[in-house]
This record gives C-alpha cells, structure tokens and sequence, in this order.
C-alpha cells in the first residue's frame, strides 16, 4: 500500500538568510516579542508537518530557534536563492528524493495552514515536478504593478507563464482604459512551492534561462526547462509577508489584533 506522505507528515524548509537587504537582520525582527522567524515555523508546525527545517547562514538564527523542535541547517552565505539553500539543506538533512518538501518564504509569518497543506495536496495529486499557489488579482493596479507577479494556467491547472507584466493581455479593454480591471483570469501568483527533494536537487543543478534572466523569476527556468508546475488557488488568503520596516510595522498590528 502507497504512504500518502501528506497524510503521515512532508517537510517544511524555510530559508532564512540573516543580510536581507532591505530589512537586515530580517529573521530576528521581533512581532508580538518574538523572531520572525519563529512565527514561520509555527506555522509550518501547525499545518502538520512532520519534519520543519530552517535552512540559515548565521548562527544567531540557529539560536533563536534552540528547544522549539525547529531542524537548522547551517548552509553557506553564498547562495543566489532560497531554493538553492534549500538543496543545500536537503544534502545536509540526507532527504530521499520522494520527500515531499514544502519551501515556505522565511518572511511569511501568517502564512495561512490550509494553504501549506494545499500546496503539498497538489503537488501529490497532480504529479508535476512542482507546485505552487496563486489567488486572483483585486484591482488593476496589483496587475500592472511589476512587484507582483501574474501567471496563466491551461485548463489542466499547469503553469502556462509567470510574469511581472499583466497576463493575458486583454487587447480591446487595455486599449479604451487601464484603470478598471477587465472580466478575465486574472491571477497573482503566491510564492509558496512544494516539489520532491529529488527534483529540488535537479532544479537547482540547471542553469538559469533566458526567460528566467529576464523576468528576474526562478521559476521561469522550471518551464524553460520542460517541467510541469502545477498551480491550486489558495483556500485562504496570504497577508502580506514582511520585506519592509512599514511591512514588519503591519505585521505587529497584524499579530496585536490576532492576539
């Protein structure tokens, strides 16, 4: 009989890079007296992982996270991502390549349960080399913001593209009026992924793409590559993560009314 791995645990890896450039030291930023990211793993805890990861480069982090239950991997400082973190860590853990790891961002401290576990369901369910998540777009301004990021899928639920551009482009509504949103599918992309260990390793071992290289989008290089991403819409909506000094003080608000 088949263990459904989503049922008796997966894994959660959360890169955890202590330079952040806009916010240094991000990982350690306290809301509600506590590191961010403790607030992450907790989350990643709650939605039934059986094993969660923080893959860092500073041992202060490594601290931080000392009696929670919380796995650290101490990866070099070097690394271009967090997905090539993550593989590191994946050596380090001596994961088998059928793993079902869940790369859960270092700066999502809210990031619903139901999502993470969706996320896992749909790479299993599905069969792709990888999945993610994605909600629709809210106004025409989040569409031609090039900050977030869109994507079209084909009526299997694969990935069709990612962009920082709005897609699909509505020809004859965009040419009378870019400020209202047009009916169409419209969706935001979610930077949650889950894949195999296995293909977290072949992924991180490819060279980037040109489309990759343009858009400034990992991801880019899985599709360039011939993989398939498979793409769920969220059960529940992702507050907003923390980049920011303003993004951590929404945060602490966030957790003060959750409290």
């Amino acid at each position: 009989m088949t263990t459904d791995p989503v049922k008796t645990g997966f894994i959660v890896a959360i890169p955890a890079r202590y330079a952040a450039s806009r916010l240094p030291g991000k990982p350690l930023r306290l809301i509600g007296g506590e590191p961010l990211v403790l607030h992450v793993a907790r989350r990643a805890l709650a939605a039934g992982a059986g094993e969660v990861w923080v893959a860092t480069d500073d041992e202060r982090i490594r601290e931080a996270l000392r009696g929670t239950g919380v796995r650290v991997a101490m990866t070099r400082d070097s690394h271009a991502s967090g997905s090539d973190r993550l593989a590191e860590c994946a050596d380090i853990a001596g994961w088998p390549d059928d793993a079902v790891v869940v790369n859960l961002q270092g700066d999502e401290p809210f990031a619903p349960v139901a999502g993470i576990r969706t996320v896992a369901r749909t790479l299993v369910d599905s069969g792709a080399e990888m999945a993610t998540l994605a909600t629709p777009v809210e106004s025409a301004e989040l569409l031609f913001d090039p900050n977030v990021v869109k994507l079209v899928r084909a009526d299997s639920g694969d990935a069709l593209y990612f962009s920082r551009a709005p897609i699909p482009w509505h020809r004859d509504a965009f040419a009378r009026d870019r400020s209202a949103l047009p009916q169409g599918p419209w969706l935001r992309h979610i930077g949650i992924y889950a894949y195999r260990a296995g293909f977290l390793r072949r992924f991180t071992g490819l060279p980037p793409g040109q489309l990759e290289q343009i858009e400034s989008l990992e991801q880019l290089r899985v599709l360039e590559s011939g993989y398939r991403i498979a793409v769920a819409l969220t059960p529940e909506p992702f507050p907003p993560g923390v980049d920011t000094p303003e993004d951590l003080a929404r945060a602490e608000q966030h957790w003060s009314r959750g409290a």
